[in-house]
């Protein structure tokens, strides 16, 4: 009977139906009952060897390196291997282009906001600079979310077949569907009442146009970027490319530029018809607001967002609210005539911290869903509260990575300015004084960023939470807070020392 048992027990562990007389010969029920000891040494091998075969098929790595890992791991027994066996080079090699890429968009961006901020409706409407930073930090909320969720579903071949594909795919864009809805919403009502606090002046009308304005800019921004998402993360797979270096910046790369230049036309329009045509600004937003019913019913039909749909929320929500201030800082500071030149930094140095920090977050993630699921300990995982050494020091492969995502900061930034300069955008020239308070507040940014990240979804992951759904919106949100901070107190800091040769308020 107990030899029985064991025989039985025995596929389940390996996770295939192994006849007993594949593992002991011509005899497997004396073999077993003989020598259990033997049966658990075999399974614990044949689980770490299948372990090493999905991370490497999931990593996308070449012939000689995949041998080798089927060598060690079965020395190491069940202790899990590193999932991220790239070197510095490749990791900036792959980074590289989409970060360029994304930094071109988000310049693109500020170049738009500089232009837009004279416009009619950003003048009489102010409380639309707060709708700014929470609309763009969709792509964090939202658009990052879903690259980093679908990125670690690719690398663990939970979209290898084409009906797992159709299923992530509608599951995925019905959420984003519902919570940018929703999120460009609640965004409206903090940008009324962020509003409101200061001057103590409401406008039903403005209300409604901001209603309006957000929840239209957020539905069809998130649509169009999520489908390109999904292209750029299925090329990625067939072109052996990991995901999780470039999904995350791309998703940024036109994700300011699009999201911003639908915004500001949008709010343009509405504006127009405030007056004549009273009854539009409330049609829009009740019209985008009906269809919830239906993406809640898909989403929720498919079990691959069914916990996001229910669990999802509280990142999404307080990221937004975190950008809020971010952007009731932006209002404050572009409002002032003396400090009208930040408008065109904003979203460069908000977009290129959000985009490094999320491509940590993504691969972090990975390396933690390679080795188990939310909740589990992985031997190789670093400590839950790092220090600043093992994050950015260490022979770990996220501290490695780390390092080279820090080190695209002053090279990428001064490409952007240049380009920015070269285009004659903004209202400040670039002076060595502005260009040192400028790198110093980018590197201070993503430096607290990365460390956060790090930290985070590592603690994330111990309290049972899936770093994909939950981490980024928090790490861009920040991003957005504490780029816009230090730029604003860099800016103030250069017109009191008086740099007149930066033109600052001109």
């Amino acid at each position: 009977m107990t030899s029985k048992l064991e025989q039985k027990e025995i596929p389940q562990a390996n996770g295939a139906v192994v006849p007993g007389d594949c593992l002991a010969g011509p005899e497997p029920s004396e073999f077993l009952g003989s020598a259990s000891p033997g049966v658990e040494v075999v399974v614990l091998e044949s689980r770490a060897n299948a372990k090493g075969v999905r991370e490497e098929d999931a990593l996308l790595e070449n012939g000689s390196q995949s041998n080798e890992s089927d060598d060690t791991s079965t020395e190491r027994g069940p202790e899990p291997a590193s999932p991220l066996k790239e070197t510095s080079f490749s990791i900036g090699l792959q980074v590289l282009f989409p970060f360029l890429l994304a930094g071109f968009g988000t310049v693109a961006a500020g170049m738009v906001l500089d232009i837009v901020q004279h416009w009619d409706v950003f003048k009489y409407v102010t409380e639309v600079f707060i709708l700014v930073p929470a609309l763009l930090g969709l792509k964090g909320n939202l658009e990052m979310t879903l690259a980093s969720r679908l990125s670690t579903a690719a690398n663990i071949g939970q979209m290898d077949t084409p009906k797992e594909l159709w299923k992530m795919i509608t599951g995925n864009m019905a959420l984003i569907q519902v919570q940018a809805t929703v999120v460009g919403f609640l965004a409206s009502i903090a940008a009324v009442v962020f509003g409101w606090i200061p001057d103590g002046h409401f406008s039903l009308a403005h209300a409604v146009l901001l209603c309006a304005s957000s929840v239209a800019t957020a539905f069809i921004a998130s649509l169009v970027l999520g489908m390109i998402m999904i292209g750029v993360i299925i090329g990625s797979r067939k072109m052996g490319i990991n995901p999780d270096n470039v999904a995350t910046p791309i998703a940024a790369s036109l994700g300011d530029l699009i999201t911003l230049a639908l915004l500001s036309g949008i709010s343009w329009g509405l504006y127009k018809e405030l007056e004549s045509k009273a009854y539009v600004n409330p049609l829009v937003c009740a019209f985008f607001i009906s269809l919830l019913p239906i993406w809640v019913i898909i989403a929720k039909r498919n079990s691959a967002t069914r916990e996001v749909l229910y669990s999802g929320w509280e990142p999404v929500i307080i990221a937004m609210a975190i950008s809020s201030v971010g952007g009731l800082i932006l209002d404050r500071t572009v409002s002032d005539p003396n400090f009208a030149g930040m408008a065109v930094f904003t979203p460069v140095i908000n977009g290129v911290g959000g985009n490094l920090v999320a491509v940590q977050a993504s691969r972090i993630s990975t390396y933690l869903h390679m080795s188990g699921v939310p909740g589990d300990s992985p031997g190789t995982a670093p400590r839950k509260c790092p220090s600043p050494c093992s994050t950015f020091f260490s022979s770990d492969v996220n501290s490695r990575s780390a390092r080279v995502l820090f080190l695209l900061v002053v090279p990428g930034h001064l490409v952007f300015l240049y380009t920015i300069h070269s285009m004659q955008g903004g209202h400040t020239t670039l002076t060595l004084i502005f260009i040192v308070f400028y790198m110093t507040a980018a590197l201070l940014q993503v430096l607290i960023l990365l460390y956060i990240a790090d930290w985070m979804v590592h603690w994330m992951w111990g309290r049972h939470l899936d770093p994909d759904n939950f981490s980024i919106p928090y790490l861009t949100a920040l991003g957005d807070l504490i780029g816009t901070g230090l730029l604003a107190l860099s800016f103030h800091v250069l017109w009191l020392i008086g740099d007149r040769d930066s033109d600052v308020g001109d």
